[in-house]
């Protein structure tokens, strides 16, 4: 089992800048890929950066060049660094960790807004 505390949203300008930041506990951080989700009302939650155990990631195209995504397996934190933000960045975010293990593993933060607006 693990637990996921997402912190750092808030209301920021177009343009500016905002650093997530989510905390895990209760397993082997260092055994899971870890991503961030975001989601709009009426829209489905979509993969936004994802880290997996050794380092690499992804982006998905709306955000490459923009925001970074990170990971301290001694502090068992993943962040996500956004710069440049636009209106459209605007969502709910989400953690995620993910491993599979005969079965899948797959466990969601409570999220935090991001608001991006003048």
């Amino acid at each position: 089992q693990v637990q996921l505390v997402e912190s750092g949203g808030g209301l920021v300008q177009p343009g500016g800048s905002l650093r997530l930041s989510c905390a895990a506990s209760g397993s082997i951080f260092s055994n899971y890929a870890m991503a961030w989700y975001r989601q709009t009302p009426g829209k489905q939650r979509e993969l936004v950066a994802g880290i997996n155990r050794y380092g690499s990631t992804n982006y998905a195209d709306s955000v490459k060049g923009r925001f970074t995504i990170s990971r301290d397996n001694a502090k068992n934190t993943v962040d996500l660094q956004m710069s440049s933000l636009k209106t459209e960045d605007t969502a709910v975010y989400y953690c995620n960790a993910r491993r599979f293990d005969i079965r899948l593993y797959e466990y969601w933060g409570q999220g935090t807004q991001v608001t991006v607006s003048s």
